[in-house]
């Protein structure tokens, strides 16, 4: 069975509390990516997401020198690099996510998306019950 650590994105551009929201945009559209990790004293202490930057950011008018701290998500679920691609589907399964970061000692080490979770092969079943799960209940929030 595959472990995260093999499918794992494993270098990741992340920003610290110091950034503002406009760094954050920028990092995302050069890396062509939806999340951002946000690191402090390399301990993984949130994620900023286009989402945030949109409901969090832009929707309530904040300008984008707002820093990272004020829009990042804080309430993290993170996995470990010796746990199976299976786990990983369905932790992001059960908690509707899309991205996982990857921890070891809280020190951001990777991250696995559902993207990720399709070019594992024997993972794809679990890509697509993950993929299900997570659009399935985003359409419910609607």
């Amino acid at each position: 069975m595959k472990k995260v650590s093999e499918i794992m994105t494993k270098h990741v551009d992340y920003v610290t509390p110091l950034d503002n929201v406009y760094e954050v945009a920028v990092k995302m559209k050069n890396d062509n990516v939806g999340v951002i990790p946000v690191c402090e004293n390399d301990q993984l202490i949130g994620v900023i997401t286009d989402r945030d930057i949109v409901i969090r950011g832009v929707a309530e008018k904040r300008p984008g020198s707002t820093k990272v701290t004020d829009v990042m998500s804080e309430h993290l679920y993170t996995g470990s690099a010796d746990m199976s691609v299976q786990e990983a589907a369905e932790l992001m399964a059960n908690k509707q996510i899309r991205r996982l970061p990857i921890v070891e000692n809280n020190k951001l080490i990777g991250i696995i998306s559902l993207g990720d979770l399709s070019l594992a092969k024997e993972s794809n079943n679990a890509a697509g019950h993950t993929l299900s799960e997570v659009s399935d209940q985003r359409d419910h929030l609607q």
